[in-house]
C-alpha cells in the first residue's frame, strides 16, 4: 500500500511515529543515565556537607572525605519538636519534603549530621527554603558547644545573577561564622538586615538588590534552626 507523501494524513502519521520514536530512545537515555545521576546527587551531597565544615574535597575523593568525619552512627532524624525520629538522616530529602503539599510544616522531618573534626564535634544542619525565583537550601555548621556557628553555605535553582545568587558567594555566607543560633539555651533569631547593622549580634546584612532572597534565607534559617535548638537543649 503506498502512501500519498503530499497528503495530511501522511504528514500526521509521520509526526506521531517520528514523537513515538523520539520518546521512546529520550525514555531509554533517561533510564540508563538515572544510576549515574543518582550517584552524582549523593557525591554533590556529601561535598555539601563537607563543605560547611570547611573541609575541602572533590568528587573523586568526597565519599572517603565524609567516612573520616561524619560519625553515620550519631547522625539522626528530628521531627519538628527536635525529638529523635526513627529514620536514616542521609536518606531523608528535605527539598522533596518542602516541595510535597501533603505533608503538613508540623510533620516535616530534619535530618542532623554529626562529625568529628580535629578531636571536636561539630553538628551540620541542612534546610531548605523558597527565594525569589525557585528553591533556596543551604547547610550550617555548628561548634561543640551547640550554639557558635562554625560554617555556612548557601545555594539556589534560579535566582538572580548579581543579586539574590549571591547568596552562593563568601562574602555573605562567611558573616555567619561570628553568630550563634541561641543564647543562654534559648533559641535567637538571626536578621538579616539591609540598615548596615549588620555587626551587631544575631543579624547579618542582607544583599544589596536581592532582598526577596535574602528574606528567604532568614525566614529558611528561623523556621529550621528552632528545631535544632530545641534538640540541643535536651542535650545540655
Amino acid at each position: 500500500m503506498k502512501f500519498d507523501k503530499n497528503s495530511n494524513s501522511y504528514t500526521f502519521i509521520f509526526a506521531i511515529v517520528l514523537v513515538v520514536v523520539v520518546g521512546i530512545a529520550l525514555s531509554a537515555v533517561a533510564i540508563g543515565l538515572k544510576p549515574y545521576q543518582d550517584a552524582n546527587a549523593i557525591i554533590k551531597k556529601k561535598m555539601d556537607i563537607l563543605g560547611a565544615l570547611s573541609i575541602e574535597c572533590t568528587r573523586e575523593n568526597a565519599n572517603e572525605m565524609y567516612d573520616k568525619y561524619i560519625l553515620v552512627d550519631e547522625c539522626k532524624v528530628l521531627n519538628t519538636q527536635g525529638q529523635e525520629v526513627e529514620g536514616e538522616a542521609f536518606d531523608l530529602d528535605i527539598q522533596k519534603e518542602f516541595r510535597d503539599q501533603t505533608i503538613k510544616p508540623e510533620d516535616r522531618k530534619f535530618p542532623l549530621y554529626v562529625a568529628s573534626v580535629d578531636g571536636e564535634k561539630r553538628y551540620v544542619l541542612p534546610m531548605v527554603g523558597k527565594g525569589l525565583w525557585g528553591p533556596i537550601w543551604g547547610y550550617m555548621a555548628i561548634k561543640a558547644d551547640k550554639s557558635s556557628i562554625f560554617g555556612a553555605k548557601f545555594d539556589h535553582k534560579g535566582e538572580t545573577p548579581g543579586l539574590g545568587a549571591e547568596i552562593t558567594q563568601a562574602f555573605f555566607y562567611s558573616q555567619f561564622e561570628s553568630e550563634s543560633i541561641s543564647e543562654g539555651g534559648v533559641y535567637k533569631q538571626i536578621k538579616i538586615v539591609k540598615d548596615g547593622s549588620g555587626t551587631q549580634p544575631f543579624r547579618v546584612d542582607g544583599i544589596t538588590g536581592g532582598t526577596i532572597t535574602s528574606k528567604g534565607v532568614e525566614e529558611m534559617l528561623d523556621r529550621t534552626l528552632q528545631v535544632y535548638v530545641k534538640y540541643f537543649a535536651t542535650l545540655n
